[in-house]
């Protein structure tokens, strides 16, 4: 049995866990004449094993923050620590490799290439990663997609899909590399109720069956109610960061 505590901390028979991601002070201006800051003074951190909803109202920095724990943004001051070792100081092509083996990304528009295979959109990945042949490549592409019901559409192009298969696709392509943690924005933000409920059921079982970390901004508070920490912003601050449910 494991806890989470308001701050994160996971404990495992009495010792806590190391954070995957840490943020120490972090602030994003966005500069111009009238510079904008998009969030101010973030402390986290995100351990195994959690399922987390980031939440709040538009405009509150909740993207910002995910682009900035994935790598995507660098902070204007402060730190963003993947596994113990800073980022933001880190040559570009190392913070490249943090990004393709430590997250998997899954966005409210999916961003597939229309003019791929569903197989060969999941595969882009681990062709930036260079560690698979082509033929490891094609059978891992397979494996991952049978596992979410998609099996019979992989030699498909994505508009012969519908919304929420397309999501499911985008999932497999975050999980390519075996990234311990996948950041989503809004990943139901653009499905209807039932489509919607498919993909959470997809990340829930990411964390409770195979043990991955999954961080999701959402507008949706029934949902965010059904994961097992919530974090809100508020004009770029964290307002609440607390448990939801208990782990069962």
């Amino acid at each position: 049995m494991s806890a989470v505590d308001t701050q994160g901390a996971r404990t495992v028979g009495g010792a806590t866990a190391a954070p995957l991601i840490e943020a120490r002070n972090v602030t994003r201006i966005l500069p111009g004449i009238v510079p904008t800051t998009l969030v101010h003074d973030i402390d986290l951190a995100i351990r195994e094993n959690e399922f987390v909803a980031i939440t709040g109202p538009s405009g509150s920095g909740k993207s910002s923050l995910l682009y900035l724990l994935g790598l995507l943004d660098l902070p204007t001051t402060g730190e963003v620590l993947i596994r113990g070792e800073e980022t933001a100081r880190m040559p570009e092509e190392n913070r490249a490799h943090a990004r393709l083996t430590m997250l998997g990304f899954v966005f409210q528009f999916h961003f597939l290439l229309p003019e791929f295979t569903v197989r060969e959109n999941v595969m882009l990945p681990m062709r930036a990663l260079g560690r698979l042949s082509k033929v490891e490549m094609r059978a891992r592409g397979g494996d991952l997609l049978g596992s979410l019901g998609l099996g019979d559409h992989m030699d498909k192009r994505p508009d012969q899909l519908s919304g929420g298969q397309r999501q499911r696709v985008a999932v497999a392509r975050a999980l390519a590399n075996e990234p311990p943690v996948i950041l989503a924005d809004e990943p139901t933000g653009s499905l209807d109720s039932k489509a919607s409920e498919q993909v959470f059921e997809v990340l829930r079982d990411l964390v409770r069956t195979h043990g991955k970390t999954v961080v999701a901004v959402t507008h949706d508070l029934e949902l965010a109610a059904r994961m097992d920490r919530q974090i809100e912003l508020i004009d770029g601050a964290i307002v609440a960061d607390k448990a939801v449910s208990a782990r069962q």
